[in-house]
């Protein structure tokens, strides 16, 4: 539905020029460095040089953009998605009278909103109807680079053969990564659902299918899934310190989900009150667990050699406002350029694109956004997007050309 519904239905972005220089007067370049004046030049939808902007220089033939006032880094990565999820005509997030239109149409809003917000790649983890919508994407739908599990592993009564069955089934059917759910939700307590045995047997025939698994998981959960050899870990609350070095031990992905999700839900609470296990019970604990999980996250960033990277776990009504979980992560403690980092080229080595996204070099797409202020100094800064390239194509232009 949304293939054919949408691909054309988006304006097309600026036809892409042989050539365009982008001047930067401070460039954060994903890895940790901070460059000054400097030029990008990027053909073909790939940066083919950065270079110092030595006497203001001209490209001949180029179409410039002046970002010289602005801060400039890489498009963000948000490791942890939910694209299609969105509140129904009745404004909840189940809506039975809503058409398959209406559907598709709040679903590449999700995707317009996202990309305009500054991220240029997501992975989209529990929802098979991200297969359109990626296609759609693929297709010139605007909205970010998107990577998807398609349906999750979560029937805690599946024997060890069947979950290689399914992750088979998983890869058979285009999915990017395998989804796990090794606990409940933290709703329902976040108590563990798998055993050692089912995550192995997730985690090894993925690897071997050449698939990534990034696993839904808490307490206990969190150290299993490291063991087992799984890529990412998701949220890990409650979590001991023992947990955390398992994850550092294994170079297991961390991807906590500091604040945005939980005030999303809080401030949404009525949208999605009554459905599943969002019960007065359900929100009262997610309520109850955001000092721990902010202790959590303290004993994360001080453990040594762990890999935290950038997820917001961004469902209906979140879309667009995914940065928040910066300031979320700056105001816990994290440093602000290591938070960028994390939605960067750590974010990027995460899925094994370390050499295609996440920083600003030579060879990698040219996925660049701009910022009006220094996020260094004020995280918030990260609200003001003015800029968005994806693949070399501007999207969004609000700093003049």
């Amino acid at each position: 539905m949304v293939s054919a519904l949408l691909a054309g239905a988006q304006p097309k972005p600026d036809a892409r020029p042989q050539t365009v220089v982008i001047r930067a007067g401070t460039l954060l370049d994903g890895k940790g460095h901070a460059l000054h004046n400097v030029l990008i030049v990027v053909q073909d939808g790939k940066i083919v040089r950065v270079e110092p902007n030595v006497k203001d220089q001209r490209v001949p033939g180029a179409t410039s953009y002046d970002l010289s006032h602005l801060t400039v880094m890489p498009g963000w990565i948000d490791l942890h998605d939910h694209i299609t999820w969105h509140f129904g005509p009745n404004g909840r997030i189940e809506d039975k009278s809503e058409t398959p239109s209406q559907a598709a149409l709040a679903e590449a809003s999700n995707a317009y909103a996202t990309l305009m917000a500054g991220f240029t790649t997501i992975q989209s983890v529990g929802s098979p109807e991200d297969k359109e919508l990626r296609a759609a994407l693929q297709s010139g739908l605007p909205g970010p680079r998107l990577l998807t599990s398609l349906e999750p592993i979560e029937d805690p009564k599946l024997t060890p053969e069947q979950i290689r069955e399914a992750v088979r089934k998983l890869k058979a059917d285009g999915a990017d990564l395998v989804k796990i759910f090794a606990s409940r939700s933290i709703r329902q307590g976040g108590t563990r659902t798998l055993s050692d045995e089912q995550l192995q047997a997730a985690c090894s025939e993925a690897k071997a299918r050449g698939l990534r698994t990034l696993v839904h998981a808490y307490r206990d959960a969190v150290r299993a899934a490291a063991n087992a050899g799984c890529t990412e870990v998701e949220h890990g609350t409650y979590a001991t310190q023992e947990d955390l070095d398992a994850m550092a031990q294994h170079g297991t992905f961390f991807d906590p989900q500091v604040g945005l999700v939980i005030h999303n839900y809080l401030d949404n609470k009525q949208k999605f009150i009554g459905v599943g296990s969002y019960t007065e019970e359900g929100f009262a604990k997610m309520q109850e667990v955001l000092p721990v999980i902010a202790e959590m996250f303290k004993h994360a960033l001080a453990t040594k050699n762990l890999k935290i990277v950038f997820g917001t776990d961004a469902v209906a009504g979140a879309h667009g406002r995914n940065a928040e979980e910066f300031i979320d992560r700056v105001q816990a403690g994290e440093d602000a350029m290591d938070a960028l980092v994390a939605a960067n080229s750590r974010a990027a080595e995460s899925l094994n694109m370390q050499n295609e996204i996440g920083a600003i070099a030579s060879g990698m797409q040219a996925d660049i956004i701009a910022v009006d202020g220094d996020p260094l100094k004020d995280i918030t800064a990260v609200r003001k997007v003015v800029f968005v390239m994806k693949g070399g194509k501007v999207y969004k232009n609000e700093a003049g050309r």
